[in-house]
């Protein structure tokens, strides 16, 4: 981690501005800033982030009230340029999603970008894009639930065009896509649920028009994927450390969990624990958990209200967490799985080194057997082929990093490897 350093105008609004959802809320009190400080750190380290992908920062940013104004322009300076560089084609609807949530989260110049460009009205498009390839392709969408999920929560805060009858369909929480390697995943299910729960109110208030079946069938999808979202909390996470601030969110606005302040304070000593460990050391790690430490949610996102100005500021310098690590070398077991056919191989790497050193040290002695190829993304590297085996959205193949035959939630780029480890990438189905 880079050293801390004081960092200018940063504040959050708490406690006063809170919604009255605060009584389902879980929220950091201030003798536990410090964990906020290095979340706020790692937000703040503009050498990872690029581009498009700064809009998750730069909406963790504005959802939670923070006042980096430098940071900010920045950051939606680079948006746009990269949006200007791209053909609109080259974005996924997810991508375009998250651009509109980040630009009209609250009333700021960013807004009129969204209007000039028209953006909303472009995301509608790439929704049906992605309801006619589900339609072709049995089912499967040109991109995944995650990204779907947050197609309707933006087009329906931002009053966009999207079918109830594709939303009661395609969302029943029975759906293959709700899961990955044949389990529930918990981000997917939890930005359906504030997507469903945005539809909801919209019919209730009569912006949109539904039957009242179609109310009933969201009601019950939403209580359905709050159930299966608690029925994966692990040690006061939901899924993984990853997917937690969104479940979070989930819950805040569909369930009572939190009214329980034991399941309050369950769920903020687990993060707090991973904050320390540096689990959230990358952006966009920390831009996911941010909002819901501070209560909010994207539902919270409200292109009428003006930006905050005057936020209490969090003066204390950040702790940097600095593993200690022992210079010698380690010895792992790595595995590439094809259907039922394994090429395994020892490989020695530097104490400390990720899952990704380890595919290249392999792949230097055997790239016939051991070659990839790799995109970069947000989270880091994401392996597209082994072997020339192309991950494929339409068939729902993806390379699958394991480590003990346990799946993980980090990517090859985060994931630090231990002495004796038997490590595995897998091709697989979600």
């Amino acid at each position: 981690m880079r050293q801390s350093h004081q960092l200018p105008l940063v504040g959050l609004l708490l406690f006063s501005l809170i919604p009255s959802q605060l009584c389902q809320s879980c929220v950091v009190s201030e003798k536990d800033y410090s964990h906020l400080r290095l979340l706020i750190s790692a937000m703040d380290n503009l050498e990872q982030i690029r581009g498009i992908y700064g809009a998750s920062i730069l909406l963790s940013q504005r959802l939670a009230r923070i006042q980096n104004p430098s940071l900010e322009e920045e950051l939606s300076q680079r948006i746009q340029d990269d949006m200007n560089r791209r053909d609109m084609s080259n974005l996924t609807s997810g991508q375009l999603a998250l651009i509109i949530l980040a630009f009209g989260a609250c009333k700021n110049p960013d807004v009129r970008f969204i209007h000039d460009h028209h953006l909303v009205e472009k995301l509608g498009e790439k929704f049906k894009e992605e309801i006619k390839n589900m339609e072709i392709h049995n089912g499967n969408p040109l991109t995944n639930y995650y990204q779907l999920s947050f197609d309707v929560l933006t087009l329906c805060l931002f009053r966009g065009n999207y079918s109830i009858s594709n939303v009661t369909h395609y969302f029943n929480p029975e759906n293959k896509n709700f899961n990955l390697s044949g389990h529930f995943s918990v981000d997917t299910g939890a930005v359906a649920v504030l997507a469903l729960t945005c539809v909801k109110r919209s019919i209730s208030n009569g912006k949109i028009k539904a039957a009242i079946k179609d109310s009933d069938t969201i009601q019950k999808y939403i209580e359905s994927l709050v159930h299966k979202i608690q029925s994966e909390k692990n040690g006061g996470l939901f899924g993984n450390a990853y997917s937690t601030g969104e479940a979070m969110q989930a819950l805040f606005v569909a369930s009572d969990y939190y009214q329980n302040e034991s399941n309050c304070q369950e769920t903020l000593d687990a993060v707090f624990n991973n904050i320390s460990q540096g689990v959230f050391r990358l952006p966009i790690a920390a831009a996911q958990i941010l909002p819901a430490l501070l209560g909010k949610t994207y539902l919270d996102v409200n292109k009428t209200a003006t930006c905050p100005q005057s936020p209490v500021n969090i003066t204390d310098e950040p702790v940097p967490v600095v593993p200690t690590l022992s210079p010698e070398n380690i010895s792992v077991i790595y595995c590439v799985k094809i259907n039922e056919i394994s090429n395994c191989i020892n490989i020695t790497v530097k104490n400390g080194s990720v899952f990704l050193d380890v595919m290249k040290a392999a792949q230097e002695k055997n790239s016939t057997i051991y070659g990839f190829t790799m995109t970069e993304t947000p989270w880091g590297p994401y392996i597209t082929s082994v072997q020339g085996i192309w991950a494929n959205n339409n068939e729902r193949t993806y390379w699958e990093l394991l480590s003990n035959n346990k799946s993980l939630s980090q990517g090859a780029g985060n994931y630090v490897v231990k002495n004796g480890e038997h490590l595995e990438i897998r091709w697989a189905t979600y």
